[in-house]
Order: structure tokens, then sequence, then C-alpha cells
């Protein structure tokens, strides 16, 4: 290929870092933690466990392919390698519907965040400025992008920790003791039902919400291909991250759950704001805004950066069109920004006209898009693994733990996931919808995709 259609490596490992962190720690933890709460009360802690366990499994997997063969596209390029064509389309467009999802639902939420301060001025004005900003950000070189996003996560690991000690504080010290009529203590954690008042099947119900809040880790394959030193950088963010994420999520709710009765939790506003107001910092408000603006536009930044390479790397499948390819002289591939950016505006619009209720299909979908791209990279690993001569699988520089009982235990998990979202009424209508977007999407391959691949042979 032409040195001109080529992306430039840029990313250093503290860029791949943080921006697998700014993925997957946002919306999930701000307020959807409050969510996966009520359906296991303290016991959330156990689901979370459970979920980051499984995702860093789904991490080393992709990480081995990572290592072995960078490319532009990973999972998606993986899937077609090792397992077919079809796999690797489907694997793909999935993962850029799930951006797609999930920049639409950030884009309309970021315009609602600035109306708090500035209630007179249109939403859809601080919406186009978004789009605009983070497409220009995305057109820049990598490294530019890398640096924004490294700062943008930092502040969001700042308020985390912000919230860590502030609760820790009120535990210890007292503080605000009887604003909310209720003691903190380890006590609240078996109080009010027990540690588990929802049973099993709590745990279990809670399982979706859990793996939706890790989703968008897997941009870390995705990074391969523009960073320097990937058989470097690539093993040293995938084993950092996981453990970080379960440091943050476990340890935030742990306290969380501590200073208020998990059944409270949620109901007077956002956890980080419960928080804030006990500690009698009247700003709370404008804290948690300049939060949750800083945790949008680095989730809206991850997530076109990520579906734009997949884009990129589809097209040199022959899976995309053949434009996706267009890189500027910087290393962009600037016509897949430009795609993102136009079909976040329509989304915008249909956000105005679509009923509020879409929101819970929109998460749901992206639960389902998530967990199936997790299982593509589960699959993809174990075909390579089995193509590959025992020789060749010893010298493997990252190599997956606990092989094969590892992966397969992991890809019945995800199985059972994805199967889960038909057991529950808010849920079901994301397995119907997802199982007919893979029916379509698979059509769409034998009908135009296939025979195209076929003709240019």
């Amino acid at each position: 290929m032409n040195n001109t259609n080529q992306l430039k490596r840029g990313l250093t490992g503290r860029h791949i870092r943080f921006m697998a962190l700014g993925s997957a720690i946002g919306t999930g933890l701000f307020y959807g933690s409050a969510s996966a709460i009520q359906a296991a009360g303290p016991a959330v802690l156990l689901a979370y466990m459970i979920g980051g366990a499984a995702v860093f499994m789904v991490m080393r997997a992709l990480g081995e392919m990572a290592v072995h063969h960078p490319v532009p596209g990973s999972f998606s390029q993986y899937a077609s390698h090792y397992m077919g064509p079809l796999a690797g389309f489907l694997t793909g467009w999935n993962y850029i519907f799930e951006m797609l999802i999930v920049c639409l639902a950030d884009i309309t939420a970021f315009g609602t965040y600035m109306r708090f301060w500035f209630p007179h001025v249109d939403q859809w004005i601080w919406v186009l400025s978004i789009v605009l900003f983070i497409g220009a950000l995305n057109l820049c070189h990598v490294k530019i992008f890398g640096e924004m996003e490294f700062w943008l996560s930092i502040i969001k690991v700042i308020a985390i920790i912000a919230m860590i000690i502030g609760g820790g504080a009120i535990m210890l010290f007292g503080f605000g003791q009887g604003t909310e009529h209720h003691e903190t203590g380890l006590f609240n954690l078996w109080q009010h039902g027990g540690f588990m008042p929802n049973g099993i099947e709590g745990i279990i119900a809670s399982l979706a919400i859990v793996m939706f809040a890790f989703g968008g880790i897997e941009v870390i394959g995705i990074t391969a291909s523009e960073a320097k030193e990937p058989e470097k950088t690539i093993p040293k963010a995938i084993n950092a991250v996981p453990l970080r994420i379960l440091l943050f999520y476990g340890l935030t709710l742990f306290i969380l759950m501590c200073i208020f009765p998990w059944n409270q939790i949620g109901q007077n506003g956002s956890p980080f704001v419960q928080i804030f107001a006990n500690l009698n910092i009247t700003s709370a408000a404008n804290m948690l805004n300049i939060v949750v603006i800083t945790a949008a536009i680095s989730a809206i930044n991850s997530d076109i950066f990520g579906a734009g390479r997949m884009m990129y790397g589809m097209a040199q499948e022959g899976q995309a069109p053949r434009s996706f390819m267009k890189v500027s002289r910087t290393g962009v591939p600037w016509m897949t920004v430009v795609v993102m950016s136009v079909i976040m505006l329509i989304g915008v619009y249909l956000n105005y006209i679509i009923p509020q209720d879409i929101f819970v299909i929109i998460a749901s979908l992206a639960t389902f898009a998530t967990v199936w791209v997790w299982l593509m990279i589960l699959l993809s690993q174990v075909a390579m693994r089995r193509k590959m001569s025992a020789e060749t699988a010893s010298k493997l520089k990252f190599k997956v733990p606990f092989w094969p009982i590892g992966p397969l235990i992991t890809i019945l998990f995800m199985m059972f996931v994805i199967v889960l979202l038909g057991f529950f009424k808010d849920t079901r209508v994301a397995l119907i919808v997802g199982m007919i977007w893979i029916v379509c999407l698979s059509m769409t391959y034998y009908l135009f995709v296939k025979k195209e691949n076929i003709s240019t042979k």
C-alpha cells in the first residue's frame, strides 16, 4: 500500500492507558452504577468483580493477537483472518454500531449539561459545537488526539479519587452525619435486607449494566497500529487498566454503600452529588457538571477514534467503502471522521423527534453490541491458536493466561450475558433488535460485500 494511505505511529503507552481508562470510566460509573446497585444491593461488588475478571480475559486475548499482529481495524481483521470474512464483517460493523449509539447519547447529554449553565441558549448550538470540535480534534495528528484524551481522562480520575477521599472522610470523621437521617459505616453493607437482598437473581440482573459499564476498553486493540513499540506498550496498558478500573469501580461503590443505605442511592440524583452534598460543598452541582461534561467529551473523542480506525481497517479488507482508506498528510483517516461527524448530526436531529424512552433501548443495544464484540475477540483468539503450531504458540510474546480453560469459561460467560438480555422486560427488545441487526448485516454481506470482493479478485 502507498505510504500516503498509511496511519502514523504517535501514541505512547501513557496515551493508550488513559484512552482505555477514559472509554471505560464514564456514564457507567457516574450514573449507571446506581441502577446496578438497585438491582443487586451491596452484592453488586461481586458482579463487578466477575465482570472485571471476564473483561480482563477479553483484553488478554486481544493483547495476544495485537502484539503478534498489530493491524488497523484490529479485532475485525483478526475475526476475518481466523474465522472468515463474514465474522470480521459482523464484528467490525457491530463495533461501529456500538460506538455510534454511545456517541449519539453522549452528544445529546453534552447539550443537556451545558443548558445547566446556559439555560437560554438553544441545546442544538452546544451539540453542533461539540461535534465540530471533536471532529476537528480527530483530524489532527494522532499524538495531539492522544494528549487531549490523556488530560480529559486525568480530570475524571481526579474526580473519582476526590469522591473516594471525600467518602472516606465522611466515614472516618463523621462529616455530614445525620443530614440524610442515617448513619455511616460498614454495617450498611449487610443491613437493609442483607448483603445480597435480591439473591443470586439480583446479581444476574445487574450483569447487563455492569458489562455495559466496562464497554470501550477494547479500544486498546485498535491503537496497536498507531502505537510506538506495540510489543511493549500494549501489554503494559492491558495489564494496568483492568486492575485500575476494578479499583475505581469497586472502591468507589464500596465507600458509597457504606455511607448510604443501598436502597437510597440514586433516589436523590447522582451518587456523586450525594457525597459532595454530605460534605456541605455548595458547589457540588457545578463540580459534577464539569466532571460529566469532561466524561462526555472524553467518551465521544475515544469513540470517534475507535469507529474511524475500524472503518479504515475494514476498508482495507474490502468490507467497507474504499474511500474510508483516504488518509491526510498527518496520517489520519479523514474520511471516516467526516462520516462519523455527519452521522452524529443526523442522530442529534433524531433525538429531538424520538420519545425519551428510546434511551432504554439504546443502552441495552449498546450492551448487546459490546458483548458481541468481546465474544468475537475471544473466538478469534481461540481460532488463531488452533491454526498455530505448538512451536509458534510457544514463541508468543504476550500469552493469554489459563489457556485453554480461561478463554473457554469467558466465552460461555459472554454467551450467557447475551442470552440474559432476553430474560428481562427492559432489555428484551435489545436482544430482538440486536439479532435482527445481525441478520441484516449477514444479508448485506452476502448480497453486496462478498460479490464485490469476488469480482475484484
